[in-house]
């Protein structure tokens, strides 16, 4: 896997400043918690924040505290033999999609197998990460983000795994600690029992996550929102397959499993936290009310 060059973004963007990036640099030396982080990695959070240094702080901080406290969704040291991993590889298709003629991107999802027995809510969400991180090392920040979950396939079985904890952990990372811009959120094909995911996620999303959020009987009604050549082959786009996709994402992860050590080791110190260390409860707040899913 091959890193993009960081002065490359810098000459890509006039915004995003290379002594901006430093005094970030600077800040992070300050920060015994912190682990040791790339010039890059730097400026993807910079960039994300819109350039604000002090909104990055927060990101930074956010994003590896809870990485550090969710090890059931970011937690694969040894891909190798990590099986729910390489099961959801097989299980869903989730990764970016970028098309040449624009520098948004789409980090679309699908069922490729679609018996509810092989899928794992939590692997997928760590699939998720895992690929859009990689291809932000790979290709540089895109200007903006769309989610596009394509439900095809989707059956009540795949609902009952849903796991409310695991749901409020990963919406509260995708909005404050991820460093991407998101700017649209779709679901196409929608089932029948929508409303009930939608009241297990709308307990944990900000408004401006509720306002981006869009329901599509069909993709072609997502089209007004983003262009069809961004999809998939098979929605009429200009892009690769999702097959093809899929696999070149599953040899990416299986290929570089000490980069994604890496990542996953990247973690906080809270015994060296400047003030009063972080725990789950400070972030998440009490697990014991959302354990238990109820359905009508």
């Amino acid at each position: 896997m091959k890193e993009i060059p960081v002065e490359e973004i810098y000459k890509k963007d006039d915004k995003l400043k290379k002594e901006d990036v430093l005094s970030l640099m600077e800040w992070i030396e300050k920060q015994p918690h912190l682990p040791k982080i790339s010039e890059l990695q730097i400026a993807l959070f910079l960039h994300s924040c819109y350039y604000s240094n002090e909104a990055a702080k927060y990101t930074i901080d956010t994003y590896f505290t809870v990485k550090t406290l969710c090890p059931d969704i970011f937690g694969s040291k040894d891909i190798k033999n990590d099986y729910l991993l390489q099961r959801a590889m097989k299980t869903v298709f989730v990764g970016p999609i970028r098309e040449p003629s624009t520098n948004d991107i789409i980090l679309f999802g699908k069922l490729m197998d679609c018996n509810p027995d092989n899928y794992g809510f939590a692997p997928q969400l760590n699939l998720f990460d895992l690929t859009t991180i990689i291809d932000y090392i790979e290709n540089g920040p895109a200007d903006g983000c769309h989610i596009v979950i394509d439900m095809k396939g989707v059956v009540f079985a795949h609902f009952l795994k849903l796991n409310p904890v695991v749901m409020k952990k990963f919406l509260y990372y995708l909005q404050e600690g991820m460093p991407i811009r998101l700017k649209t959120f779709h679901f196409i094909n929608i089932v029948s029992f929508m409303d009930k995911i939608l009241a297990l996620m709308k307990p944990f999303m900000k408004k401006e996550l509720i306002d981006a959020l869009h329901l599509h009987t069909d993709a072609e009604s997502a089209f007004k929102y983003i262009p069809r050549e961004m999809f998939p082959r098979e929605y009429g786009g200009s892009c690769e397959s999702s097959e093809i996709l899929q696999e070149k994402y599953r040899c990416k992860i299986m290929d570089n499993p000490d980069f994604i050590a890496h990542l996953t080791n990247q973690i906080v110190d809270e015994s060296k936290r400047q003030g009063k260390p972080k725990n789950a409860g400070d972030i998440f707040g009490v697990e014991g009310s959302f354990k238990k899913l109820e359905v009508d």
